[in-house]
């Protein structure tokens, strides 16, 4: 059983779709949980249409009725997990008819999905930024581990929680050390033994703190705690909320550095633009997937005009500032970072050229990597820390409708193009098509629109113009718009800053806005 909550999987992860059809192929179950009739919804058993923003309420309610129905797995439960307690106390609360209805799921669709992910032999729960960009995002990933762990469906073959990320390399980026609370191999940057042997090879001191995220950034931009900012492969000028305020804050910096491939909309408000050579082809080094599975790439083509690579660019600014690396390879950096992350110590380049491939952790050069991270819970007795369960509660979007603003904007992607536009901008293509504002028929036929139209979209935040095009998979009161074509309709000037507090996501899918006719 596969449950693709919060995602679009076969628009916006094709090939991990494909291996999705496969196993439907061969007899798996699909559910989907999504507020839109979406192009995956399509291929489902059962499509869940839970409302924005009530996927707590879902995720509670599916608990509740595998309580209510002893369907949990109470041997895993009481062996390998704590905090159980609580949690069972929060969504005793959440009926499917009572409190769980917040979510807006007919009873009878969540009692089947309960019953059979607590029944599967083997069954996994995927997401992506349906679930993750809520100012409630890291409380939504905890409902649905709760799910898991409930059910033992977690750390064997078949089974599991599976983030699907946005981008490639969003995984090997967090494996080496791109989070402001860790160094590389996850290793915290309070631990005072993990700073010093970083601090032994850089011949520097490492800052106790934790850093800044993205969103702590803007804020200390507004505060002028921040005035100068190093950006590199990011367009956060076009893909950050509220869209104006971001601007604004941008260009108040007394110094911005771009580093990228394109002129990117944050590049065009640069001090300093850095050209880049690009990861794919161009650049020696790995990547790692959402499988944790470490792989080389290598460079085929050299970078064009004055295009260099990111590792030459950091190491000669690392030089002006003072601290001289020398030129360091691809290689050489890799074996520094293996050396002091235990995760990664037994993987060479050598290693994983012969293997195809290695899954982190791997201890050292006998091991073969770890195909299950969580398959310690499964032994007697549970080596290492127990999982916990979190109890947490449903809480309605940030930005309540209003007699003014009356409909929900949630945005998302397509098949056909990527992010920003950036790197799929210009393609001729018979899959992409203008940006619109997607509306349902029921609101279509409300506002005394006819398709194709061109409409003013208004939020709290601003406004954009875009034609109007029906969605027969939108419920009434929901709208939809991507961020592909900012040229055209600048999407997240209507998006809401409004973020969650430990993972500093903005809340991207749950807006108010208005549709109003243009003269």
């Amino acid at each position: 059983m596969i449950v693709l909550w919060g995602s679009n999987a076969r628009d916006t992860h094709p090939i991990f779709f494909h291996h999705v059809l496969r196993a439907l192929k061969r007899g798996a179950k699909l559910y989907v949980v999504d507020p839109r009739v979406t192009s995956t919804a399509r291929f489902a058993h059962r499509h869940l249409p839970v409302r924005v923003g009530g996927d707590i309420a879902l995720a509670n309610a599916i608990a509740r009725t595998i309580l209510a129905e002893g369907l949990e797995n109470r041997a895993f439960i009481q062996r390998a997990t704590e905090g159980f307690e609580a949690f069972e106390a929060v969504v005793r609360e959440y009926g499917p008819e009572d409190k769980g209805a917040i979510s807006g799921v007919d009873p009878a669709l969540v009692r089947e999905l309960a019953r059979d992910f607590a029944t599967a032999d083997r069954a996994m729960i995927c997401w992506t930024l349906g679930i993750t960009e809520h100012h409630h995002a890291v409380e939504n990933v905890w409902s649905l581990i709760n799910l898991a762990l409930l059910c033992g469906q977690v750390g064997r073959y078949g089974a599991g929680l599976n983030p699907l990320r946005g981008q490639n390399n969003v995984q090997g980026g967090g494996d080496m050390g791109a989070l402001p609370h860790k160094l590389p191999g996850f290793q915290d940057v309070e631990d005072a033994t993990a700073r010093a042997k970083y601090e032994r090879s850089w011949g520097a001191t490492i800052p106790p703190n934790k850093g800044w995220t993205l969103t702590e950034m803007f804020r200390a931009m507004e505060r002028k705690d921040l005035t100068a900012l190093w950006v590199i492969g990011e367009n956060p000028a076009q893909s950050e909320a509220d869209a104006h305020h971001v601007r604004s804050l941008l260009t108040g910096l007394d110094h911005l550095v771009v580093q990228d491939l394109f002129v990117t909309k944050t590049a065009e408000l640069a001090t300093v633009v850095l050209p880049a050579c690009a990861g794919f082809a161009e650049s020696e080094g790995t990547v790692t997937n959402s499988e944790r599975r470490v792989q080389r790439v290598r460079r085929a083509l050299a970078p064009p005009g004055q295009a260099r690579d990111d590792l030459w660019i950091v190491a000669e600014m690392s030089k002006r500032l003072g601290r001289d690396f020398g030129a360091p390879s691809a290689r050489e950096l890799w074996d520094e970072m293996r050396e002091h992350s235990p995760l990664h110590r037994g993987m060479s380049y050598d290693r994983i050229e012969a293997l195809g491939g290695i899954q982190w952790p791997c201890p050292d050069e006998a091991s073969l990597g770890s195909s299950f991270l969580h398959g310690r819970l499964w032994e007697e007795p549970v080596q290492g820390p127990k999982a916990p369960f979190h109890a947490v509660e449903h809480r309605d979007p940030a930005e309540a409708l209003s007699e003014e603003f009356p409909l929900r904007l949630t945005t998302g992607r397509r098949l056909s193009e990527f992010n920003t536009g950036v790197q799929s901008k210009g393609l001729a293509s018979p899959l992409v098509k203008d940006e619109a504002i997607e509306v349902s028929p029921e609101d279509l036929a409300a506002l005394a629109l006819r398709e194709g139209e061109r409409v003013r979209v208004r939020s709290r935040r601003g406004a954009v113009i875009a034609p109007v095009r029906v969605d027969r998979g939108l419920p009434k009161g929901l709208v939809f718009l991507t961020l592909h074509q900012p040229e055209s309709v600048d999407t997240n000037l209507l998006t809401i800053e409004a973020t969650d507090p430990r993972a500093g996501t903005a809340e991207f899918k749950a807006a108010a806005v208005r549709i109003e006719r243009c003269e």
